[in-house]
Parts: structure tokens; C-alpha cells; sequence
């Protein structure tokens, strides 16, 4: 198995920035999009007093990560789920609450690396892209079945690609002739429309039509909606929330709901925030947080992260346990 080298992006800041709500005995973190167990492994080292519950839909990513973690026994659990879902899993192991959650968005380094996943660009492989691989429909169901308008759509949103129309308009036309089923088809299409200059300039042409397919896919930025209020939700008094995010529509997603509860409804111009009133929530990161030089340089996933982080200072409306408290 070679998951131990590949190295999470900002894995020393995300780990510093969970550890003050792991030491203790019983401290449970959810990582969220457990993927090869990088963080995950991090956290079990340098945390020796906490568990991590790691959730993951894929399943295959899933197997790997308990073979990773195996040596640390029990402190390890892997859930089969879609991040969303954290209360479930919470229950399902008789826990109400979490002292952190994790979040690394977008695809994970194993699933790049299997060709037949058909996520990368770079070889000829089937046009899948699902997480989960036992559900749901394709890449290739996408691109042959989507109108050219909502093709055009994920493109532009997701994809944030200058020639979402010319690419949809092509792949209503050529799907005609023959359904798509590979990737090599599609990277030549996408050769053709787009023109030589943006070719030269804005990295490989498959890059974006990939990552827009990819969200569309496995429902990533509604799937995160939900995520984000249920990891909130989820977290005791002193728990922290940590979310990597790799596309611009996740990270404004993400410090809007961080906005929502780190800022005070009570009034601008009253001079103090009366006790009881305040925030439940504070800001852990000055904005978003961007990878060291030295890191993009190393790894090209690092260039696009945004680091964003929160902790509970205070319980809402849901009485919650006392850290320290037994559960």
C-alpha cells in the first residue's frame, strides 16, 4: 500500500489547529472525508488521548484507511457515509457530540491515481467519477444525457470554465454520433474547442470540464450544505470545525456559514455585547489560510486551498455536555 506518501495538504497547521480541542481523555474527532487516513494518522500520533471516527462513501478509500490505521486499535473507527451524515454517524457509536471535525474537500489522491475511477485526465480510462462507486450515475450518464443548457451550467459554476457553451454545444453534437464512455474522447473534444491560446495559458483544457463533472457527479456542493450546519451542530464547547476547501464556491459556502455564527445579532451601535448574547462560535483564522510556498511548489493541489476554521465557545439553544464531562 503506498497511502504514506502521499501527504495531506497543510497537514501540520490542520493538526495544530485541532489538537487544543483533542487533548483530553475520550476526545473524538470526525474526520470527515477520511480518504487515505493522512490526517487521520496525524491526529492519532500526535493526540494520543483522542479517537477519530473517519467517514468515507467510497468504499474502496475506506478498506485502505482501516489497513493504514489498524495499528492504532479502537481508537480508529470507519463509518461507510456521505460526510453530510455526521449525526448518524455520531449515533451509530452511541456519541452525541465531537471536540473536532475535519473537512478536506474535493477528490482524494487514491482515487486520482486509479485509472479505471476514471477521475484523471491524463490516461484513457472509463468515464465514471463517482465516489461511491456502487451508486448513482456516471460521468458518461452526464455528458449524455444532460440538455446543452445545464451541461453549460456545470461547466460555467463548477468547472469555471470561459467556454462552458462551445463545450456543451460540441458534446450534444458528437454524443449524437456515438455516447461517450471514455475520457480520451472527451480530452480530444475538449482539444478541439478550445481555442490555442487558452490552451497555452490556462493549464491542461481537461482540467476544469474534469472538476465540473466531478461535483456534478457526487453532488459535492449540496452535499457540503448540509455538511457544514451538521458538523456546527455537532460540536461540544471547546470543539473546533476545520474545513479545506479547493474551489471557490466550497470556500464561500464555508465562511458564510462561519460568518453565521461567529457574528453577533445584536445591534452595531449598542456598545456592549450583553452576556448570554454572544456568538457561539469564534473565528480560529484570519480569512481563508493559504499554503506555503514552499508546500505549492511541492504538491500543485496545494495552490488552490483555503484554510478556514472555527471553535464553540459557548452552547445555543441545546443544553450540551461540559468538556470533561462522560458521555
Amino acid at each position: 500500500m503506498n497511502a504514506a506518501r502521499h501527504v495531506p495538504v497543510l497537514l501540520d497547521r490542520v493538526v495544530e489547529l485541532l489538537m487544543p480541542s483533542l487533548d483530553r481523555d475520550g476526545a473524538t474527532l470526525v474526520d470527515a472525508t477520511l480518504g487515505l487516513g493522512g490526517h487521520s494518522e496525524a491526529v492519532l500520533q500526535r493526540c494520543p488521548r483522542a479517537r477519530v471516527i473517519g467517514i468515507d462513501r467510497d468504499p474502496a478509500a475506506l478498506a485502505r484507511s482501516r489497513e493504514r490505521l489498524a495499528p492504532f486499535g479502537d481508537r480508529f473507527t470507519g463509518v461507510h457515509a456521505v460526510y453530510d451524515e455526521i449525526p448518524d454517524a455520531l449515533a451509530q457509536l452511541d456519541l452525541r457530540e465531537a471536540d473536532g471535525v475535519l473537512f478536506d474537500l474535493g477528490v482524494s489522491s487514491m482515487q486520482l491515481d486509479l485509472p479505471e475511477r476514471g477521475f484523471a485526465y491524463a490516461v484513457d480510462a472509463p468515464l465514471d467519477m463517482r465516489m461511491n462507486p456502487t451508486t448513482g450515475p456516471t460521468a458518461a450518464d452526464v455528458l449524455n444525457e444532460y440538455s446543452a443548457a445545464d451541461l453549460t451550467r456545470i461547466l460555467r459554476d463548477y468547472g469555471e470554465e470561459r467556454f462552458a457553451r462551445r463545450i456543451a454545444d460540441a458534446v450534444v453534437a458528437e454524443r449524437a454520433r456515438e455516447p461517450f464512455s471514455d475520457s480520451a474522447r472527451l480530452v480530444a473534444l475538449l482539444y478541439d474547442v478550445i481555442p490555442a491560446p487558452a490552451r497555452r495559458t490556462g493549464g491542461h483544457p481537461a482540467k476544469r470540464t474534469f472538476q465540473a463533472l466531478r461535483m456534478e457527479v457526487n453532488d459535492e456542493l449540496r452535499v457540503l450544505e448540509r455538511a457544514l450546519p451538521a458538523a456546527l451542530e455537532s460540536v461540544a464547547v471547546g470543539g473546533r470545525v476545520v474545513v479545506e476547501s479547493y474551489h471557490s464556491l466550497e470556500d464561500r459556502m464555508v465562511k458564510r456559514a462561519f460568518t453565521g455564527v461567529t457574528r453577533s445579532e445584536v445591534p452595531d451601535d449598542l456598545p456592549f455585547v450583553p452576556e448570554g448574547q454572544e456568538p457561539p462560535f469564534r473565528l480560529l483564522t484570519r480569512g481563508a489560510e493559504q499554503a506555503p510556498e514552499h508546500e505549492r511548489t511541492e504538491n500543485p493541489r496545494a495552490a488552490s486551498v483555503r484554510l478556514r476554521a472555527v471553535e464553540r465557545v459557548r452552547p445555543t439553544s441545546t443544553p450540551r455536555h461540559r468538556r470533561g464531562a462522560s458521555r
